[in-house]
């Protein structure tokens, strides 16, 4: 039987759909839906779409003075896509995370494919900091993101938020809020206003290269 990858049958926690695989058709259709993967080591895969659904809107980063004196600075050094599965290793840096070996080996094979992106920040030939996800139509889906250097992973989202607005990007999805995006200016919407929204970046005629 196909697995059922709808946002209508997500239940009250915002759970979809437990099974499947990672196989590139199941992502895009996935992630189409307004459904991403999200499970620990050793679990079944686990699909969400949450309500509500948090987003960054494009010009609303919040950017301290001391951040833009740091970008102004040169002090890092940005690239795109050069460092896509160092960029996931990174992210998977930390004590507990849900950036599996699965999920790096799909992701990577996703960037392989064209649709999965990355940003480096660099600190002179060492990788400070980056952030990564998909981009599908005018939609990019942001999946995580991580410094090893102050201010590098901050520095990775708003030149990859402003790199989408410029090239016509209308949605940046990151999921679920938390303490720290919304401290970046990341809001809540509900997940009927967010489909909406969806929709309408899928259909928009630009691409992330």
């Amino acid at each position: 039987m196909a697995l059922i990858l709808r946002p209508d049958f997500a239940d009250e926690n915002g759970l979809v759909a437990v099974g499947g695989d990672l196989q590139p058709a199941t992502l895009l259709r996935a992630y189409h839906n307004g459904i991403f993967p999200w499970f620990n080591e050793g679990d079944p895969i686990l699909w969400w779409s949450p309500d509500p659904r948090a987003i960054f809107e494009f010009g609303r980063f919040y950017l301290s003075r001391r951040l833009i004196r740091t970008i102004r600075s040169g002090k890092f050094r940005l690239t795109i896509n050069q460092a896509f599965t160092e960029v996931m290793h990174g992210c998977a840096e930390r004590e507990q995370t849900w950036i599996t070996a699965d999920m790096i080996a799909a992701y990577t094979h996703m960037h392989r494919l064209g649709h999965a992106h990355s940003i480096e920040v660099w600190l002179g030939d060492h990788l400070a900091g980056g952030i990564y996800g998909l981009a599908l139509g005018g939609a990019f889906f942001g999946e995580s993101m991580f410094h090893r250097v102050s201010d590098a992973s901050k520095i990775a989202m708003a030149y990859l938020l402003e790199y989408l607005q410029v090239r016509g990007f209308g949605l940046f999805d990151t999921q679920v809020l938390t303490e720290h995006t919304a401290r970046l200016g990341a809001i809540e919407i509900p997940r009927s206003e967010y489909l909406a929204r969806l929709k309408k970046a899928l259909a928009l005629p630009v691409s992330f290269v």
